[in-house]
C-alpha cells in the first residue's frame, strides 16, 4: 500500500505506464472462450459522442457468490454486497445491450463500518485512502484481491469494446476526524459564524482510528507513523489539519456568499481545502515538496496513479461545483496531459455540477477559467434533467410545456456563439440522463407507462449529449417498494430481482437495445446540428408546439443528412399532421422510414415541397416554399425517422 503520494512505489507505477506508451503492446484477454488481443495502454475513443454510458453502483449491481444482504428492493442504508466480479460477470450482457462505456461508482478505500453512518459507506464517496482499493469489492474481502479483480474487470471490458469510467472525489474525504468543539468531541456541528467567517478560528480536531474513535493523542498534529491503514487518512501527505476546511456541517445546497463552494462539510464527510495556498511566507517546506497547491498536487498524483495502475479511460468527478473552478481546471488539464503522455488522446473527464447552465459554464472546458488549457471536458446535463422528465410526465403543480426543451437548447446556442465551431459540437460538453443514484425516484416510478420510459430514452439518445443510463432501467426497475423519498429509494440490489435479474428478453432491454443501435448506426444522431421543428395540422401553417401534452419535434443534421425525431407527449390525443424539415436537403422529395417507434409503427413517408407559412411566436413569415413530412403519432408515441436516400 503506498503511504506517500510521491513515494518511489507510486513513481514506479507512473513511469511504467508512460514507458508502455513508448512501446505499445497487447494484452491477451479471454472473451467467451476465445483470446482477444487488447492494445495496452488502451486507446481512448476518438470522440465520446460515439459512446453511451451505463452507470452502476458496484455494491448494488451483482455478487455472483452471495445474495443481497437485505431485501433487494427495500430501502437499505448499508452494504448489500456487490463486487467487481459481479460487474465482470455481466459484461457480456452489457455488450449485447450495446453499452460502449461503464461508469463505476468509486473504487477507492472508504472509512470503515458505521463511522459515517453507513456500513462500509457503501456508495463509495467517503474516501479514507486515496491510493488503495476498497477490499469489500473483492470476492474474498481483501485489498490484494480487489486489485487483481479490478484489473481483470477492466481488461475484459476493453476486450469487449467497453471503456471504463471511474467515479472520483476531489471535494471531500470520509469521516477521518472529529471536532473538539466547546470542550466536546463532536462528529458534526453548525455554527454560521464559523462557516462563513474568516479563516483562522477553526476548532481543533482529533483524528479517528479505524474503529470510529477520535483519538485524544492525535489532536491536530499529524497522526503518528504508528497509525494503521484504517486510521486517519492516507496517504500520509494529507494528515494535516490545514488541508481540510474544518468549518462544521452545512447543507451542501446552501453555499454562502461570496464563495462558489460549500464552506463546510458534507454531513460527516470532511471537506478538503483543495485550493490551499502554500505561497505565503513560512510555507517554503510545503511549497518545495508539493508546489503552490499541495492538496491539489496530492489528488492529481492519486488519480494519475489510479489511471496508470488499472488503465482507466475516464473520470466522473463528484461534487465539482464545490471546488474552486481554477482548481478543477488544473486537475482536468493534469489528467488530460498525463493520459496524452500514455497514448490516451481523449481521456474523458466530466463533472457533477448540480446547477444551471450558467454555473456549468464556469467549469467546463469550453468556457472554463484556465486560459492555458481546457479544464474538464464535460458535465452532467442537469439543466436537461430538470426539464425533460417533467415535460414527458407533466410533473408538478404547474408542469412545463414542450416548448421548454426547445428554449433550453436555444439558449445554449446563444451562449455558444463564438466559442465552438458548430452547434453540432455542443453535444460533447454534456452527459445527459433521466435519473441517477442521487434522486428520490427513478424515472420509471410506479405507475409510469412504459411508453413514457421508452420515449424518454429515445429523446435522450437523439438529443445532443452523451447519453447515460442508470443501472436497472433496462429491466424496468421502479425503485423500492417501501417508498420513494430518499436516495436509497433508487439503489436496489439488482441481482436480487429473481428469477432473471439480467433478462436480455425484457421489453425494456430490447427497446433500449434498438434505440442505442439506431444512434450507433447514424452519425447525424451523434454529431449533427440540432434544430427544433415547427409542426402543422393542415400541412401549410407551421408553428412550434407548446404546452403540456404537446409535440417535441427536432432534426439532427450532418452535412446533407437529416434525421427527424417526433414525440407526442399526450397520453390521450393522437397527432395527425406534418413536421417541417430542411427545404434544401429535401427539395427533391426524400423518403423517410421509421427507424424506431415505441408503439410498433413501421412504414415510410415522403417529404412534400409546397408553399406554406411558418409562425414563430407572434410573428409569421410570408408564404414561401417549405419541406414537410406527414406524421401520425399515437398517444405517447415517439418516432425516429431516417432518410432512405
Amino acid at each position: 500500500m503506498p503511504t506517500q503520494a510521491f513515494s518511489p512505489q507510486v513513481q514506479s507505477v507512473l513511469d511504467a505506464y508512460l514507458a508502455a506508451a513508448l512501446n505499445p503492446s497487447f494484452k491477451s484477454v479471454s472473451i467467451d472462450g476465445r483470446a482477444v488481443q487488447v492494445p495496452y495502454p488502451h486507446p481512448s475513443p476518438a470522440d465520446w459522442r460515439d459512446c453511451w454510458i451505463y452507470f452502476l453502483l458496484i455494491d448494488r449491481f451483482q455478487n455472483p457468490n452471495a445474495p443481497p444482504a437485505f431485501t433487494w428492493n427495500k430501502k437499505y442504508g448499508f452494504r448489500q454486497g456487490g463486487t467487481f466480479k459481479g460487474v465482470q460477470a455481466q459484461l457480456a450482457y452489457l455488450q449485447q445491450l450495446g453499452v460502449n462505456a461503464i461508469w463505476l461508482s468509486p473504487v477507492l478505500k472508504n472509512t470503515r463500518p458505521e463511522i459515517d453512518g453507513f456500513a462500509y459507506a457503501y456508495p463509495g464517496y467517503n474516501t479514507q485512502d486515496f491510493f488503495s482499493l476498497e477490499g469489500r469489492f473483492a470476492s474474498d474481502g481483501t485489498e490484494a484481491t480487489a486489485e487483481l479483480e479490478l484489473a481483470e474487470l477492466v481488461n475484459e471490458a476493453h476486450g469487449r469494446g467497453i471503456n471504463v469510467i471511474v467515479d472520483i472525489v476531489l471535494n471531500h474525504a470520509g469521516r477521518v476526524f472529529d471536532y473538539v468543539w466547546q470542550n466536546q468531541v463532536q462528529s458534526s456541528f453548525t455554527d454560521d459564524d464559523l462557516l462563513y467567517g474568516p479563516p483562522g478560528n477553526e476548532p481543533p480536531i482529533q483524528w479517528m482510528n479505524g474503529y470510529g474513535t477520535a483519538r485524544s493523542d492525535w489532536q491536530d498534529a499529524v497522526a503518528p507513523a504508528a497509525a494503521g491503514p484504517d486510521d486517519s487518512i492516507w496517504p500520509i501527505d494529507l494528515q494535516r489539519p490545514a488541508f481540510f476546511r474544518r468549518r462544521g456541517c452545512k447543507d451542501s445546497d446552501s453555499p454562502g456568499p461570496p464563495l462558489n463552494y460549500v464552506p463546510g462539510d458534507f454531513s460527516v464527510m470532511r471537506q478538503l481545502c483543495v485550493e490551499f495556498d502554500a505561497s505565503a511566507p513560512g510555507q517554503e517546506g510545503l511549497r518545495n515538496q508539493y508546489g503552490v497547491n499541495p492538496v491539489l498536487s496530492i489528488l492529481i498524483r492519486a488519480y494519475q496513479y489510479l489511471m496508470a495502475k488499472y488503465d482507466i479511460d475516464g473520470y466522473r468527478i463528484d461534487t465539482v461545483k464545490y471546488v474552486r473552478a481554477d482548481m478543477v481546471a488544473t486537475f482536468g488539464n493534469a489528467m488530460r496531459e498525463f493520459a496524452l503522455s500514455a497514448g490516451k488522446r481523449n481521456f474523458f473527464t466530466f463533472g457533477e455540477i448540480y446547477d444551471s447552465d450558467g454555473t456549468i459554464d464556469e467549469f467546463v472546458g469550453r468556457n472554463g477559467p484556465d486560459d492555458q488549457g481546457f479544464g474538464i471536458d464535460s458535465a452532467l446535463d442537469f439543466p436537461l434533467f430538470f426539464q425533460l422528465p417533467a415535460v414527458i410526465k407533466a410533473l408538478g403543480s404547474n408542469p412545463p410545456g414542450v416548448e421548454s426543451i426547445a428554449a433550453l437548447f436555444r439558449n445554449r446556442n446563444i451562449a455558444e456563439e463564438g466559442q465552438i465551431s458548430s452547434h453540432g459540437e455542443a453535444g460533447k460538453y454534456f452527459v445527459s440522463f433521466i435519473d441517477n443514484h442521487d434522486q428520490n425516484a427513478r424515472f420509471n416510478a410506479p405507475g409510469t407507462p412504459p411508453e413514457q420510459v421508452s420515449m424518454a430514452l429515445a429523446l435522450l439518445f437523439t438529443l445532443q449529449g452523451i447519453p447515460c443510463v442508470y443501472y436497472g432501467t433496462e429491466q424496468g426497475l421502479q425503485g423500492t417498494i417501501d417508498g420513494l423519498d430518499a436516495c436509497e429509494s433508487v439503489r436496489e440490489a439488482m441481482w436480487g430481482n429473481q428469477p432473471q435479474p439480467f433478462n436480455a428478453a425484457s421489453s425494456f432491454y430490447t427497446s433500449l437495445q434498438v434505440i442505442a443501435a439506431v444512434r450507433q448506426s447514424d452519425t447525424a444522431l451523434r454529431y449533427g446540428r440540432l434544430y427544433f421543428r415547427e409542426v402543422s395540422g393542415n400541412g401549410q401553417d407551421f408553428g412550434q408546439s407548446a404546452g403540456v401534452g404537446g409535440v417535441i419535434a427536432f432534426s439532427r443534421i450532418l452535412s446533407n443528412r437529416e434525421v427527424l425525431v417526433v414525440a407526442n407527449t399526450s397520453g390521450s390525443n393522437s397527432f395527425n399532421g406534418s413536421v417541417l424539415c430542411d427545404v434544401d436537403i429535401n427539395r427533391t422529395g426524400k423518403s423517410f422510414k421509421v427507424a424506431y417507434s415505441n408503439r410498433g409503427t413501421v412504414g415510410t413517408g415522403s417529404t412534400t415541397i409546397a408553399p406554406g407559412v411558418v409562425y414563430t411566436g407572434a410573428t409569421s413569415s410570408p408564404s414561401l416554399q417549405i419541406a414537410s413530412l406527414p406524421i401520425i403519432l399515437a398517444p405517447w408515441e415517439v418516432q425516429i425517422l431516417t432518410p432512405n436516400n
